[in-house]
């Protein structure tokens, strides 16, 4: 139980990486707080962990800032405070080049990857300021580290924007206590595969990483003493033939 009496909110926490996070933070103690759009993913997640620790869970749009604020309000209550803050909501379109992106679909793409990012790492860090301590971990992309034809134009400026700004926080506030590390997973055997242009194989799922891959990277560094700052983790499969 290594994280026992530690608290965490987790962005699209009911599905994929979010869930697994969610699993594995509970499993070593941590009191979790998930939340996401659709209330019968967060029902289901609560309800499938019941026998891992008390997981709780709130609706939320990241990319809505007063819904943003009724979440950490929410959590405040629910929780005390909070000691992890997950960023994993994201999302892909399955038209992804220039010459195919709708403009409305890029404007989602940043809405909710980077700017709903930035949503919760600002209601976040005022308490995490004035207790000088907190992590925030992002769940990027290595879209986020080098741009490729697989993820897109869209994708892949919204996930550099989210490492600009982990980077900016991280300079800004580390003398507080803070630490923010950014993750890159390679692909993963995620629900958001569903939107690539071309399927991907049952095959081709088996040999790429797995949620529970990321989750123990997570659980590592939510381990380590205040000191220790990871500010970077990249991640891929040992096969990768697309990036």
């Amino acid at each position: 139980m290594k994280l026992q009496g530690k608290t965490a909110l987790i962005t699209g926490g009911a599905t994929g990486i979010g869930y697994a996070i969610t699993a594995t933070l509970s499993a070593a103690g941590c009191r979790t707080a998930i939340a996401g759009r659709r209330q019968e993913k967060l029902d289901a997640a609560v309800q499938s962990l019941a026998g891992q620790g008390a997981v709780i869970a709130h609706t939320v749009d990241v990319s809505d800032r007063d819904s943003v604020a009724a979440l950490f309000r929410w959590a405040q209550e629910q929780l005390g405070r909070i000691d992890i803050l997950v960023n994993n909501a994201g999302i892909n379109v399955p038209r992804r080049s220039m010459a195919e992106l709708d403009p409305a679909d890029w404007d989602r793409l940043l809405a909710i990857n980077a700017t709903g990012t930035y949503n919760c790492i600002r209601q976040a860090l005022p308490a995490m300021r004035e207790r000088r301590d907190g992590l925030i971990i992002n769940i990027s992309s290595i879209s986020g580290k080098r741009a490729g034809m697989l993820g897109g134009v869209g994708y892949n400026a919204s996930k550099f924007a989210m490492t600009a700004l982990a980077t900016s926080i991280t300079q800004e506030e580390g003398r507080n206590g803070i630490r923010v590390c950014s993750i890159f997973p390679g692909e993963v055997d995620t629900p958001i595969l569903a939107n690539r242009p071309v399927p991907v194989s049952a095959e081709r799922r088996a040999v790429i990483l797995q949620p529970q891959d990321i989750a123990d990277v997570a659980l590592m560094i939510a381990c380590l003493p205040p000191r220790a700052h990871v500010q970077e983790v990249v991640i891929k499969p040992t096969v990768h033939d697309y990036v």
